[in-house]
């Protein structure tokens, strides 16, 4: 009984893997070790989520409107041809007559969504990764039951991992006052409690599908700087209007349908109409449900198209091969490859995972920045003068291939020229790392080999 158990996780690994080391790697360590490994591939292995493929394959059939509404059309070719292999890695089309505001830490942009709610006419749809029961977590509730209570829709969706410690009764409170809320517990897929990967790591806010939020912060008060431990938390957010905003939508709506097997299509405007400011822009949802890996793919197909810069704000570091030999690439020909990463530790083993790949990229030309003014969280990148993507993608692999996750490509100057100066001053609060790994401290030379071997899921 207990061979075939093995010899099926094997198999399993074996068919499922995305890669061929994760495949090897997984064989090799239920071999040698299977009474760890059968349980640690039962929480971590890779399964493929085949009913969430089906549907949203169905829900994209809203997309094709946006792809042949020429008025959504980008309007210049430059953008188009910036957007256009993003739009192959998606399938999702690029779109004209966007708007985009940087919400920059977490006062700016609770401010917003909280205003957005609270002018909320027909719906309000809202996901975030992790949610809290304190000042921020209970100021959300509020607007939520208010909106509730004025007659709009009002629907809610968090991770069962990342808010593990949300307690039924604030979940209760919001359904009382006519909120919808997923229960992770009695969700499939990316809200559930079953399966420590595939984690939904989105941070969603959509109101009447004319207005929406996404990027880095979560629902805590430790997102608005008040935790001591961290100090002033450093995190980036966007302000959308315009066609982008029915993409977002349409990924909350295949969410929710994976969680509850509601179709939300005929219940939201799809019509967010276009904006004066014009700019071309497509969202990026990713995640282990794609054909293909698709959060590596727009990380490498951003540092490809880097001529003459490219910065990179992630918290976390733990990159695939394809995107460390990307970013060498990039540096030996003379790109100015900067990565900016947090100083201070909140997750030990990412931490010192990232010390493993730091010196063969700096010996190509990638500078390391470590922010010193607090917690650095935002996930941004800066390419050239005129392409910038933000939203919840970490460079690291969980982020990857084990999270659903999502960022927004803008190929416009103005909104690069405003992530460039933003990115300035976070660079004037950092300290370049420049340390070889040989002369850093002994439990970080080891801590970061062991750390290393568990990247697949780190």
């Amino acid at each position: 009984m207990a061979i075939g158990i093995v010899a099926f996780c094997i198999w399993r690994a074996m068919a499922t893997a995305r890669t061929p080391q994760g495949s090897v790697a997984w064989v090799i360590f239920l071999l040698s070790a299977p009474w760890f490994a059968v349980p640690a591939y039962a929480v971590f292995g890779g399964h493929r989520i085949r009913s969430y493929t089906r549907s949203r394959q169905r829900s994209r059939a809203l997309a094709s409107d946006l792809k042949d509404d020429t008025r959504y059309a980008p309007p210049h070719e430059a953008a188009r041809t910036r957007l256009a292999v993003f739009e192959r890695i998606v399938n999702l089309p690029a779109t004209g007559g966007n708007s985009a505001r940087l919400l920059i830490d977490g006062h700016d942009t609770f401010a917003a969504i909280f205003d957005a709610i609270d002018t909320a006419r027909h719906s309000v749809c809202v996901q975030f990764y992790t949610i809290v029961d304190d000042t921020t977590g209970r100021a959300l509730a509020e607007r939520l039951m208010a909106a509730a209570r004025r007659g709009v829709a009002v629907r809610l969706l968090f991770d069962g991992v990342g808010s593990y410690g949300l307690p039924r009764s604030y979940r209760r409170k919001l359904s009382d006052a006519g909120v919808e809320v997923v229960d992770p517990r009695a969700a499939r897929g990316p809200t559930s409690r079953l399966n420590i990967n595939f984690r939904n790591h989105r941070k969603t806010v959509i109101v009447d599908g004319e207005v929406g939020f996404l990027g880095g912060h979560n629902v805590s008060d430790t997102y608005v700087g008040h935790n001591p431990r961290f100090g002033r938390w450093r995190d980036t957010h966007l302000a959308l209007r315009g066609p982008i905003v029915a993409q977002l939508q349409l990924i909350f709506a295949e969410d929710w349908h994976w969680g509850t097997g509601e179709l939300l299509t005929s219940d939201l405007n799809w019509d967010p109409g276009l904006q004066e400011e014009n700019r071309s822009a497509v969202l990026l949802p990713t995640g282990p449900a794609d054909p293909t890996e698709a959060g590596s793919q727009v990380f490498f197909a951003t540092i490809a198209a880097a001529r003459h810069r490219l910065w990179i704000a992630s918290p976390y570091f733990v990159p695939d091969a394809s995107t460390l030999s990307a970013l060498s690439h990039a540096a030996l020909s003379g790109v100015d490859v900067r990565v900016i990463l947090t100083g201070k530790v909140d997750h030990l083993l990412p931490w010192l995972a990232a010390h493993a790949f730091f010196d063969d990229i700096r010996a190509d030309g990638v500078r390391i920045f470590r922010y010193a003014a607090g917690f650095m969280h935002q996930k941004v990148i800066l390419c050239d003068d005129d392409l910038a993507l933000v939203g919840t993608t970490n460079c690291d692999i969980r982020s990857f291939r084990l999270n659903f996750e999502t960022m927004a490509a803008f190929a416009d100057p103005g909104l690069a020229h405003e992530v460039a100066t933003m990115l300035e001053t976070d660079l004037a609060n950092c300290d370049i790392y420049e340390t070889p790994l040989a002369e850093a401290p002994l439990w970080i030379r080891v801590g970061a080999k062991i750390a290393r071997l568990l990247a697949p899921v780190l």
